[in-house]
């Protein structure tokens, strides 16, 4: 990017240019890294004859979260500068024909993993996103599928996924809760927060031991602390809190109060500990903001959130490898 975002919210030009990001990647085909299994030789096709909606951003799910990004602020900001084109896009791409050509890839017996949890819970977070636009209709059959989904594979999945990647269920559970919300879906609501507490319920003094992994985007501690406070009524959600993290008074575990330092941003792997900055900065004011106001952790909390965000918001452009998805975790950040 030209000039760094501000690091303490988001203004119109600063949406605008996020904007300007995903506009210049969510149709961009090539280069693309497909998850995708052959059964046979015609099963080869192209990224936009797999996925007719969701073929650009370098892979199906940061597409999606592009979609959802531009969405966001077009609610946030209806008059900004590239409204139009964004509104021209979901005309263009979010059809009844192009979700039907979705919908049948994932009926597809081979795909029955494709993108479990992270991209059926972005799908999802785009549906609360458009509820009650203009295009939720047409996006409803694959939203209808992703939350059949999880509805599941949720009661089978006896353990949580704790890594800082794709996989993390922690992520894909607050992400799907938005959506249950947005749509008042009190049944998957249910499920979503029995789930959460089932898996977490229990959790205490989280280590943050192995934080931060060589290709983090998440912190699987924090992530799922901002699960819990997502899905839980604020009076249970404060003494699992002060269980969980006990000692954060006195900022420990002291790793996940340092920025990740990212050494390569043109490597894939590397450049997604941006995101983790991004993502921790987006759960530490998150859950700072769950705090009474005299809270001393508030403040700290606060603070550890802006060097996150620091050390990553200027980086949300400039290589395509970060460029094809970052912007939408700054979101998420600036928008806590």
């Amino acid at each position: 990017m030209s000039a760094p975002l501000t690091p303490t919210g988001l203004a119109e030009a600063e949406a605008a240019r996020l904007c300007r990001i995903a506009l210049g990647h969510v149709e961009r085909e090539y280069p693309n890294k497909l998850t995708h299994s052959l059964q046979g030789p015609k099963d080869a096709r192209t990224p936009s004859e797999l996925h007719p909606v969701f073929f650009g951003s370098l892979d199906w799910h940061s597409c999606v979260h592009g979609y959802w990004m531009l969405a966001h602020l077009l609610r946030r900001f209806p008059d900004m500068e590239p409204a139009g084109e964004i509104r021209e896009l979901f005309v263009r791409r979010l059809t009844a024909e192009g979700i039907q050509g979705e919908c049948a890839y994932f009926g597809r017996p081979s795909a029955r993993g494709f993108e479990r949890p992270y991209g059926w819970a972005w799908l999802l977070k785009l549906a609360a996103a458009l509820h009650r636009t203009e295009w939720a209709d047409a996006l409803q059959p694959l939203t209808f599928a992703m939350a059949d989904r999880f509805r599941a594979f949720l009661p089978k999945a006896t353990y949580p996924i704790r890594v800082g990647t794709h996989f993390n269920t922690a992520f894909a559970l607050r992400l799907a809760f938005d959506y249950a919300e947005a749509a008042g879906d009190e049944t998957f609501a249910h499920l979503l927060q029995a789930t959460a507490l089932r898996w977490y319920g229990a959790d205490t003094d989280g280590p943050a031991w192995g934080e931060p992994g060589g290709d983090d985007f998440l912190s699987g501690t924090l992530i799922e602390a901002e699960c819990m406070r997502r899905l839980l009524p604020p009076a249970q959600f404060g003494p699992w809190f002060e269980a969980f993290l006990p000692r954060l008074a006195t900022a420990q575990p002291t790793t996940l109060f340092r920025p990740a330092e990212v050494s390569d941003r043109s490597d894939g792997k590397i450049a997604h500990l941006d995101g983790l900055n991004l993502s921790r900065a987006w759960c530490w004011r998150s859950l700072a903001n769950a705090l009474p106001e005299r809270d001393p952790r508030r403040g700290l909390m606060l603070r550890v959130a802006g060097m996150h965000l620091e050390a990553s918001v200027p980086h949300v452009a400039g290589d395509y490898m970060g460029e094809h998805w970052l912007a939408s975790f700054a979101v998420l950040a600036l928008e806590a």
